[in-house]
């Protein structure tokens, strides 16, 4: 079952931020309309998409150039063919931090 796990403040880190859970990668995006995640893993090939380049809410695979939207995880240009998992995202009022669901 999902559980919302504290993860960083908005604060701590510029755009992206890797976050692990349970041996599983959770990239961590900042956009200028809230904060996403998804698995940091690119769904071609091993890739990690902390390190991609961030470009109108999408992220590039930093290894061969895939593209994903980061706010659904759907695939915007190839030689991926599969989306990436997405999370749920929240920032905490009372504490400042943000929660991946996961």
């Amino acid at each position: 079952m999902a559980r919302w796990h504290k993860v960083v403040k908005p604060t701590e880190f510029e755009r992206t931020y890797k976050f692990v859970h349970r041996r599983k990668e959770i990239a961590v995006f900042k956009l200028e309309d809230g904060v996403y995640a998804t698995e940091n893993s690119c769904s071609h090939e091993y890739s990690p998409l902390v390190e991609g380049m961030i470009v109108d809410g999408d992220v590039y695979c930093p290894k061969h150039g895939s593209r994903f939207e980061i706010r659904t995880g759907a695939v915007k240009d190839f030689p991926a063919t599969r989306p990436v998992r997405t999370f749920p995202t929240m920032i905490n009022e009372e504490d400042g931090y943000i929660y991946v669901k996961c």
